[in-house]
């Protein structure tokens, strides 16, 4: 495709935002017409294509021999921001138990709300999920983040840390209480249009 002369390649960047506000419509609409329910068809199609990305990523990489569980996770990580999400980061790893990453910049972050990001953490999850049932490790980490470009920061950070024996998962808690917020927008936003 790109040594097409009749076709910009840039353009591609369009469709995915298309794409993108293709789903956050979707799932705006399906939580509105049929709630919980609906909620859950969007989101678990969105974790069943993140886990089919995540596994991609793990068949097309050469893992070497020497490199520690966080270091591979921090790899794994880079290769899904910056091509799944064609976004730029900064990734560093903090400690043998921790690694994190700025997005510097996301293609979404112009178009997307603070609250669209949510659809993300589908494909994240879909992504984590993937990572451990396929790594020759054993990747059970925290994932979290502290600031998104949407909501007003400079950049999105997210840290990556290693589970202790017995800790809640973050990532699924925090999109536990984003689920029930946006039913509670969606009802709020019904009574308002019925009243």
């Amino acid at each position: 495709m790109l040594k097409r002369s009749d076709f910009d390649p840039t353009a591609l960047l369009q469709f995915g935002l298309f794409m993108s506000m293709s789903v956050i419509n979707i799932l705006k609409d399906c939580e509105s017409n049929f709630g919980i329910e609906g909620q859950h068809v969007v989101n678990n199609a969105l974790i069943r294509t993140g886990y089919d990305v995540g596994k991609q990523i793990m068949e097309n990489v050469e893992i070497p021999p020497d490199l520690s569980p966080i270091e591979l996770i921090s790899f794994l990580t880079t290769i899904a921001n910056t091509q799944a999400w064609t976004s730029i980061e900064g990734p560093e790893i903090e400690n043998e138990r921790k690694c994190s990453f700025n997005i510097l910049w996301c293609p979404l972050q112009d178009v997307y709300k603070a609250f669209d990001c949510r659809v993300q953490r589908y494909l994240v999850q879909g992504i984590i999920d993937a990572f451990r049932d396929t790594s020759p490790f054993d990747l059970d980490y925290q994932v979290e983040f502290t600031q998104t470009i949407p909501a007003g920061a400079k950049y999105c950070r997210f840290i990556v840390e290693q589970k202790q024996q017995g800790d809640q998962d973050k990532w699924k808690e925090y999109t536990s209480i984003l689920e029930q917020k946006a039913l509670k927008r969606m009802r709020e936003k019904k009574k308002l249009i019925d009243s």
